[in-house]
């Protein structure tokens, strides 16, 4: 839990600093948007290799050379002295995101029974969704009393903490049966798709220079594309190197579906995360640090619920609570039409932030938990970092196509008038995403993917624990552990 919330927590602040990091630099929009999407892209490219990685050689030692990876750049980051190392800085960070947040996630899957899944993965979500939501607030105060490179300095205590209480209280898990070499190709190939679309979508709509390089790289994305599919379906049939990204995996419908649904959410939401603390600031007239309290509620509302949605989806199934979600979270994206120059916190913002994070809460513990429960436990990491993978390239693509096709290019973020327009045609898109999202979901998902296989499911202990495991629900027997 530590350790992704410090992967979400940086990508929230960073949001923040944006427009101090843009008129320090000078820079343009569209070298914001690669601010945060030079991250997103080496997450998003090489997150199946990391999960990949964990399952070889143990989730804990791939996940905490990570989080050091991840604090170096940070580091990095913190000391540029221009827009471009920042970005490339951006890139190394990334990296290491790629090897943490699968860890994450596959040691709670090797960890706990599959009964107790569902309500450990709302705890992780609920904290992670707290760190995501407390990072513009947090980086708000640190970005007006310290300045925009403490949003980045921030990670280093916070790496060690992590890395310290991993060593000492995280168990080692990993697939045994995985002997294989690494998908270096695939790795390669997924990175150059990512790129070219991102650049092709970021520099599509200026209206100044040539074509042929975002023409180019809209060739080399497509390309690399096809080419990945092809060279993972080859060795998904056992020729050569173990894939990254195995297609049998997706022989699952379920997996496959609630992946569909992972990419049309995530792509509406990574927007509404990108542009609205930035509009707060430049158009409502906010402080950094007023800014980022406008989405406090979506801490609180995560923190308070997470965890029980991820109860009531194991108990009702996922397909209710998520669809009812999804459309509480585009009637909030909706709300912030109402946020214009000099807008009140109360009338306009707040409640747009409730009712987001109500849907929030909703959606997110009840979809990690689906994704997971459909995969075998031995490929916990690849599953999880498809999943992962499917949520970052949605946020991407979306943060580098949505806004310039709106109108936020250049200096949008200097001209309120502009950028507020854009930012209302935005949030429609966004609204309409997660509407069809919901949609999606009530159509192709099913209620039973998250019941036990049991009617009394009994709980058990995969690392020798020295004492007894819980009862799983009130009324279940107390088992004792493995060696007792």
């Amino acid at each position: 839990m530590l350790g992704s919330s410090l992967a979400m927590l940086d990508a929230t602040i960073v949001n923040v600093a944006l427009p101090r990091i843009g008129r320090q630099f000078g820079a343009s929009l569209a070298g914001l948007q690669w601010t945060v999407n030079a991250y997103t892209l080496t997450l998003a490219g090489l997150i199946l290799l990391g999960g990949s990685l964990g399952d070889r050689f143990g989730r804990r030692r791939v996940f905490m050379i990570g989080v050091i990876w991840f604090a170096v750049a940070s580091a990095l980051c913190g000391l540029a002295p221009n827009i471009g190392v920042l970005i490339a800085s951006r890139a190394l960070q990334g990296i290491g995101g790629a090897l943490l947040t699968p860890g994450s996630l596959a040691i709670i899957q090797a960890s706990f029974t599959p009964a107790d899944r569902p309500r450990a993965i709302g705890a992780w979500s609920g904290l992670g969704g707290v760190a995501g939501a407390i990072g513009p607030f947090l980086g708000g105060w640190l970005i007006a009393a310290a300045g925009w490179r403490w949003a980045f300095l921030l990670n280093l205590p916070l790496a060690v903490l992590v890395v310290i209480v991993a060593a000492r209280h995280v168990p080692e898990s990993r697939d045994e049966s995985e002997h294989h070499g690494f998908d270096v190709l695939g790795a390669v190939l997924a990175a150059l798709t990512l790129a070219g679309l991102t650049y092709a979508l970021t520099e599509a709509p200026a209206k100044s220079g040539s074509k042929v390089p975002v023409v180019l790289a809209a060739v080399i994305g497509v390309a690399a594309g096809v080419a990945f599919v092809l060279v993972e379906r080859r060795r998904s049939g056992g020729r050569g190197a173990s894939p990254m990204l195995p297609l049998g995996i997706f022989r699952s419908r379920q997996f496959t579906a609630v992946n569909i649904v992972t990419f049309v959410v995530y792509g509406g939401m990574s927007v509404q995360f990108f542009l609205l603390v930035v509009d707060l600031q430049v158009v409502a007239g906010y402080s950094p640090i007023v800014a980022g309290t406008g989405l406090l509620p979506v801490t609180i509302l995560m923190l308070l619920l997470s965890s029980r949605m991820g109860a009531l989806a194991q108990r009702v199934g996922p397909r209710y609570p998520m669809s009812a979600g999804l459309v509480l979270a585009a009637a909030g994206m909706a709300l912030t039409f109402r946020i214009g120059p000099h807008a009140s916190y109360v009338a306009d913002v707040l409640p747009a932030a409730v009712v987001f994070g109500l849907g929030l809460s909703m959606i997110v513990a009840p979809l990690t938990a689906t994704v997971l429960a459909t995969a075998d436990i031995q490929h916990a990491g690849v599953a999880s970092g498809v999943n992962n993978a499917v949520a970052r390239a949605a946020g991407l693509l979306a943060v580098a196509g949505i806004p310039p096709a709106v109108g936020l290019t250049g200096t949008a973020y200097n001209d309120p008038g502009v950028f507020n327009d854009g930012f209302h045609r935005a949030m429609l898109i966004a609204a309409t995403l997660l509407l069809v999202s919901a949609v999606l979901t009530f159509l192709i998902v099913h209620d039973d993917v998250l019941r036990p296989g049991q009617a009394t499911a009994s709980p058990e202990c995969d690392f020798n624990c020295p004492v007894g495991a819980p009862p799983l629900e009130p009324g279940t027997a107390r088992q004792p552990a493995l060696g007792a």
